[in-house]
């Protein structure tokens, strides 16, 4: 069992910056790849980005490559969304999730979820 608690989210303006952090708990975090998701009003739940294990491999949706960089610290439990350019369609509410194998782009593929944080992009 892991427990997720993501942080860093906020209210910025277009073409603005913010790091996201997710802490995981447990000694197995590298076992786990880690997502990250958001959920806009009105959306489904959107793939963001994933990363491996060992972090030697990431994954984006179209829609943020090259603005957001998924990464993790294994020693510190923490994966780590930094997200760059941002733009007002990028509100939504940003989960993390783990899941005891290889990264996947599927929520429902993913065991373990935070609670979400508030991301909100002015114009």
């Amino acid at each position: 069992q892991v427990q997720l608690v993501e942080s860093g989210g906020g209210l910025v303006q277009a073409e603005g910056s913010l790091r996201l952090s997710c802490a995981a708990s447990g000694r197995t975090f590298s076992n786990y790849a880690m997502g990250w998701f958001r959920q806009a009003p009105g959306k489904e739940r959107e793939f963001v980005a994933a990363i491996s294990q060992s972090g030697s491999t990431t994954s984006y949706a179209d829609s943020v490559k090259g603005r957001f960089i998924i990464s993790r610290d294994n020693a510190k439990n923490t994966v780590y969304l930094q997200m760059n350019s941002l733009k007002p369609e990028d509100t939504a509410v940003y989960s993390c999730a783990a899941r005891p194998d290889s990264g996947s782009r599927y929520p429902n593929e993913y065991n373990y979820w935070g609670q979400g944080t508030q991301v909100t992009v002015s114009s």
